[in-house]
């Protein structure tokens, strides 16, 4: 069983965005576990360190906005990749065209939370 608990509490740190692109690092590895080819390491390394300079700039609410919806967007992850390899381990091979929409998805999401710090 797959388990992604985001921290439900909004509580800034000497590294307040370490959670941040941390939060987000863990989503691109599920959506790697469903689609290997889903992103490189450098795309993704480059969206986090965009991220991280942005947050010092970005207001408490656009934290707290990130927080809730990469939160939200960390569990409905959590929840396509779980019934996924419940399928397998039911022995049934999850079906392509729900596979390669929960990872169409999750790329939608991750992009739209990136974009609440780098608005």
């Amino acid at each position: 069983m797959l388990h992604l608990f985001p921290d439900p509490a909004f509580e800034p740190t000497s590294e307040p965005y370490s959670e941040a692109v941390s939060r987000l690092a863990s989503v691109r590895h599920a959506l790697r576990l469903v689609d290997p080819f889903a992103g490189g390491p450098a795309s993704d390394a480059e969206n986090d360190l965009d991220v991280a300079a942005h947050w010092g700039s970005a207001g408490e609410a656009k934290r707290r906005w990130f927080d809730k919806s990469s939160a939200r967007l960390v569990g409905a992850t959590a929840a396509g990749v779980e019934a996924l390899l419940e399928e397998r381990q039911a022995g049934r091979a999850p079906h392509a065209e729900a596979s390669r929409e929960l990872v169409a998805q999750i790329q939608r999401e991750l992009a739209e939370v990136s974009r609440l710090i780098l608005a």
